[in-house]
């Protein structure tokens, strides 16, 4: 999972990309980086870490020009710990072309032949993003006619780039001397949002963000979410053009998005993410209702943060009193976007401290928002027990993770999913609950797409159903001996 920006400003842009990288850090911590164009000129500064380490003043000062984009990462392909591994990545030719990315391509191993040996690029990290850059650069170059670039050049060269690419991708990419260009695939995985805003002079400014809040966060008005396939193309003048640039489109966006990767103030696809968490907790509560004896729990607690909405709701809707006994230690990254069970494991008594005076002798109700590999659960409940707790129950607001994820999310083994051929009891066993209970997997998509257009998302890791149709168990398997999570 990552995050990612881009703006076209009448002003120098070094500042507002800093700025919107930070309200997008929770979806990447390994890595940053900044690019920005003055001009021909481009100016890049990236690093390990996160936002606030990653750029010194003289960083800052050396990103000069009104047009850039960056990008903050997890990694979900290449390695985590190489620094050339972040992104933007770049190509001098056609013209110099700077990209980011947000999700993940499926078909790599026939990029990798096609792009060596009938393009004749070479990439120089294992990274997917560097694919995407070299095939879209490839495709561009096919389309120019001289040195001026016309936004229907770009527009073909990004509909060549759906025809060879398989997978998630929300990208963005400055071509050097002529404007800034983002584009989504074609089912709408990954979310990309487009903003507006006036200058002081009223000249048009633009931003594309994963997330809706960054655009709220710097006064822009929400334009639309980009459309599956849609390409948008923003002159060196300011001029936007827009173009639908595959000939088969569907709507499904990844359902983790709502149920933990988003911030709860950003709006995806027209779905509020605050508000699909608090339907989820109005459905996990029927199915708690049904499988747990209510008047055995004292009170519900969430897992800090993204799980609060639902908790809230199940205590809302059982009766139950809500306490908060989990306190966070806000300097800890996200669990589940840390590489490595042993990092994980480590990390979750650092995140978490459990107070004691919520705990002793009660029968507790514990609410998160996911169970992945239960490495994060298995701690949690021995905390409340170790806290005094007399009976602990633990609810998921997502159903069971069963499947890999290869959209951009890092749970590439099947083996290290707690759910992988358990049943829900086994799977109680082994994060040593009273109880265990989960979303249904309907209850969950209902949840979100209630009251939108959208009819279908995409739920693979809890179904084993891919979205894009091209994910094969061998595929799977290459993945799991590749990708070490």
């Amino acid at each position: 999972m990552c995050g990612i920006v881009g703006i076209f400003s009448t002003e120098p842009v070094n500042q507002q990309i800093y700025d919107s990288l930070l309200l997008l850090q929770h979806r990447g911590q390994d890595s940053t980086g900044i690019a920005t164009m003055e001009g021909s000129t481009f100016s890049l500064h990236k690093s390990k870490g996160r936002v606030t380490q990653a750029y010194r003043t003289r960083d800052m000062r050396s990103l000069s020009g009104n047009v850039g984009l960056g990008h903050v990462r997890y990694a979900t392909k290449g390695s985590a710990d190489r620094e050339e591994e972040a992104q933007p990545f770049y190509v001098n030719a056609p013209y110099g072309i700077i990209l980011v990315h947000n999700g993940n391509l499926t078909n790599t191993r026939q990029l990798e032949k096609d792009l060596f040996i009938n393009d004749r690029r070479h990439t120089n990290t294992t990274s997917d993003t560097e694919m995407l850059l070299n095939v879209f650069a490839t495709e561009l170059q096919s389309e120019v006619s001289g040195t001026n670039l016309s936004p229907q050049e770009v527009f073909n060269s990004i509909k060549s780039v759906h025809r060879r690419i398989e997978g998630s991708y929300a990208a963005i990419a400055l071509i050097a001397g002529h404007g800034l260009v983002a584009f989504r695939d074609p089912y709408g995985i990954r979310p990309l949002v487009l903003g507006q805003r006036k200058s002081s002079t009223n000249k048009d400014e633009w931003i594309i963000a994963s997330e809706s809040l960054v655009l709220e966060n710097g006064d822009y008005n929400i334009v639309k979410d980009i459309d599956p396939g849609e390409a948008v193309f923003i002159s060196i003048n300011g001029d936007l053009f827009s173009m639908q640039c595959s000939s088969q489109t569907s709507l499904f966006p990844c359902s983790f998005e709502y149920v933990y990767l988003a911030r709860p103030d950003s709006v995806m696809n027209g779905i509020s993410v605050y508000e699909a968490r608090l339907r989820m907790g109005d459905r996990l509560a029927k199915t708690i209702s049904k499988n747990c004896k209510l008047g055995d729990i004292d009170v519900v607690m969430p897992i800090p943060d993204s799980s609060r909405p639902a908790a809230m709701q199940v205590a809302r809707q059982l009766g139950i009193e809500y306490r908060e006994g989990f306190f966070k230690n806000r300097y800890v990254g996200r669990t589940f976007i840390m590489p490595g069970q042993a990092k994980r494991k480590k990390s979750v008594r650092q995140k978490l401290n459990a107070m004691g005076s919520e705990f002793r002798g009660k029968n507790i109700l514990i609410v998160d928002d996911s169970v992945v590999r239960g490495t994060t659960s298995k701690e949690i409940v021995q905390m409340a027990r170790i806290a005094g707790a007399n009976k602990v129950t633990f609810t998921s607001a997502a159903p069971p993770v069963r499947f890999p994820h290869v959209y951009g999310i890092n749970m590439p083994n099947r083996n290290e999913l707690i759910a992988h051929k358990r049943t829900i009891h086994e799977i109680s066993k082994v994060i040593a609950a009273d109880d265990l209970v989960y979303q249904e997997i309907s209850d969950l998509e209902l949840a979100i797409t209630d009251g939108s257009k959208i009819e279908k998302l995409d739920m693979s890791c809890f179904t084993g159903e891919y979205v894009t149709g091209n994910i094969s168990t061998e595929y799977l398997e290459w993945v799991e001996l590749t990708h070490k999570s």
